[in-house]
């Protein structure tokens, strides 16, 4: 049954972003995507200091030895980012950055298979996330996978709106995105049968997690919010903000 809820929560989050994709046109998608960053950045910090890092400190696990693990993570996948192979495409024509000009363009037509290997690489190892802790707690599974899948909306969302940029069309890049997202699933089942047998390592494996959500929302997403903005813009930006954060404490009493 466990190896059933991992399937699915781990399909999900690669199949939700493409079905939202191809609902929607690109001209509103690159208008969500400035509040689905600001939701999905609550939601990770929410998720990560709120649910799984007291998970994995109410283990039989030393806390210094957690504590290294959260730092040594938080160093890993900074120097992931800066090898860009963790790093994602989240700059997007019209985004308020002040690129060049067909700056997308450019980056899809150079680097666009890249980003699509990196971004089967980073949801291989959301497989393998969602996998432990599922195996740790079905509470913590179903409260992970919301987190993940909150960030992958925006990314392959963003991953998309690059690819069409690029000129490919939108049939292959909602394919070439599905296949991405599909890797998720290889993590998961991979991590099922392989770290399943190491219950010792669930803890450290939380707080690798945790790292990877603090890293994304503190380092990736929250910059992206710092721009000089209107009052009602700002007060729109924490609201999203809060209502990840919300959402994460109702769905774990509910979970509860």
């Amino acid at each position: 049954m466990i190896l059933f809820y991992i399937v699915l929560a781990t399909l999900l989050g690669g199949v939700l972003s493409v079905v939202i994709a191809a609902a929607l046109t690109v001209g509103l998608l690159a208008r969500l995507v400035k509040s689905l960053v600001s939701l999905s950045a609550g939601v990770l910090l929410a998720t990560a200091l709120l649910n799984v890092l007291p998970e994995a400190f109410e283990s039989h696990a030393s806390p210094h030895n957690l504590f290294a693990t959260l730092l040594a993570g938080l160093m890993f996948f900074f120097l992931l980012e800066k090898a860009e192979i963790y790093r994602h495409t989240h700059h997007h024509e019209g985004d308020g950055h002040h690129h060049a000009h067909h700056f997308d363009v450019q980056q899809a037509g150079q680097g666009g298979w890249s980003v699509l290997v990196g971004d089967s690489i980073h949801n291989f190892c959301d497989g393998i996330i969602i996998a432990a802790a599922f195996l740790t707690d079905v509470q913590l599974g179903v409260v992970t996978s919301l987190a993940i899948i909150a960030h992958e909306i925006p990314q392959e969302v963003g991953d998309y709106i690059v690819l069409l940029n690029a000129g490919l069309p939108r049939r292959k890049a909602l394919i070439y995105n599905a296949l991405s997202g599909l890797s998720a699933v290889v993590g998961g089942v991979v991590g099922y049968f392989v770290v399943g047998p190491w219950e010792a390592l669930f803890p450290y494996l939380l707080v690798v997690a945790s790292s990877s959500f603090i890293y994304i929302a503190v380092a990736d997403l929250i910059p992206q919010l710092q721009q000089r903005m209107s009052l009602a813009d700002t007060a729109a930006q924490l609201a999203w903000l809060a209502a990840g954060m919300t959402i994460i404490v109702v769905v774990v009493r509910l979970v509860h």
